[in-house]
């Protein structure tokens, strides 16, 4: 196991900065660090949020990738899913020679055509307790970039399931990082989970503890959010809370809350402990990127652009908050979803899954606010506010201030 299981890196930073800074950094986002966050180009003043774009475990994974690459020059390299929810990153290390797996017909990662040659990196979601056996099978060299926030959240569903409590996990049943989370109990016999994507479904989950509502109805309601043989009248006497890490952590923390509140009227104060547990896994890059937009949507705002993947969670968290808070707000993928000559923008309505159109979107914006989701790297934040400046009419103001003494 030892020479076929990789998870602290092989010490080739230094071989793979170059590389690292080519692709991702940006002069602009240098800019504006520089300047307090901000930078005025023309009429156009610029805010960027406190904290944004790559986190921690982002960049890890990231740089591990490029370090299995350079460790590894002869050997074909594989990739279970995606790296991040980045197109540009992802579409990077295709670049580089990893091959992505893909979902077969089955819904299964299709695996097949591995051998003991293959090295196979993990994503920084983390894989499934049934994938990660069928690698070991196989006799891949595997390399680990499962994040540590992911990780805190597993140690969690781990100690429910070991002394008996059902895993409550507030989080997108889709999303690979809850499917993996939720794989976690199924190490244990009688291992028990649900997912539940809002308050909502928190609260038909609270209303059957205490007493409301039918298990039918909730078993249809849930019937592929909860582990197999999932038994409604049984399985939540006992319960633990836990989250998806790019979920609104505000939410989360408010579904634990609902959720202790109906076993103390279900059971009684004085029973509390003996059948609901909660531990705060929010992610604390999630909750200081939240933090950060909050924080500057309390300046006078004309637009908020939000930049990163469609696919991305916290991305999308991030353009809700926004939104939320009365900000007019796009969020879109790159700078090529600005048309610079017909005055338009192709975004991801909030809360939606599919593009629209919008034109004249710059029109009266004079302060504008950015942020990008923690698998956004720099240079996507940098090329975004140069399109900005093209659409305006003012690129070579954003020059001027980019020059040395600008």
């Amino acid at each position: 196991m030892d020479q076929t299981y990789f998870r602290k890196g092989f010490g080739l930073k230094k071989d793979i900065q170059d590389s690292l800074t080519s692709d991702y950094a940006s002069g602009v986002v240098d800019a504006f660090l520089k300047g307090g966050h901000t930078l005025v180009a023309g009429p156009l003043t610029f805010r960027l949020a406190k904290e944004f774009g790559f986190c921690y475990g982002v960049d890890r994974a990231v740089e591990y990738a490029y370090e299995t690459r350079a460790k590894f020059p002869g050997r074909p390299i594989a990739l279970v899913g995606e790296i991040i929810h980045n197109p540009h990153v992802n579409a990077r290390l295709q670049q580089m020679g990893v091959r992505f797996l893909a979902h077969g017909v089955d819904g299964e990662f299709d695996f097949s055509g591995l051998t003991t040659e293959d090295v196979v990196i993990m994503p920084a979601f983390g894989v499934t307790i049934r994938d990660f056996e069928r690698l070991k099978a196989i006799g891949c060299v595997l390399v680990d970039t499962t994040c540590g926030s992911v990780l805190n959240v597993w140690k969690r569903v781990d100690a429910y399931a070991r002394d008996g409590f059902t895993a409550i996990i507030h989080g997108k049943s889709y999303h690979e990082e809850t499917k993996a989370t939720a794989s976690q109990v199924t190490k244990y016999p009688g291992g028990r989970y649900l997912v539940v994507y809002d308050m909502e479904e928190a609260r038909l989950v609270c209303d059957f503890i205490e007493g409301r509502g039918e298990a039918a109805a909730l078993a249809a309601r849930f019937a592929d959010k909860t582990s197999a043989e999932f038994d409604f009248a049984t399985d939540l006497e006992r319960v633990g809370i836990a989250n998806q890490t790019t979920m609104l952590a505000g939410e989360s923390l408010a579904i634990a809350a609902e959720l202790g509140k109906s076993m103390e009227r279900r059971y009684g104060d004085d029973q509390r402990e003996a059948h609901f547990r909660s531990f705060d896994t929010i992610c604390s890059a999630t909750q200081e990127r939240q933090d950060a937009v909050l924080a500057l949507l309390e300046e006078p705002l004309d637009l908020m652009v939000v930049v990163g993947g469609y696919n991305s969670s916290n991305t999308c968290n991030l353009a809700a908050i926004c939104q939320d808070k009365g900000v007019r707000t796009v969020h879109i993928e790159d700078a090529d979803c600005i048309d610079v000559e017909a005055g338009s923008v192709r975004h991801q309505p909030i809360r939606t899954k599919e593009e629209a159109r919008i034109e004249g979107w710059l029109s009266g914006a004079r302060r504008i606010g950015l942020t990008a989701g923690a698998s956004t790297p720099n240079n996507k934040i940098g090329e975004t506010v140069a399109r900005i400046c093209e659409s305006a009419g003012v690129l070579p103001e954003l020059r001027e201030s980019l020059a040395p003494g600008g």
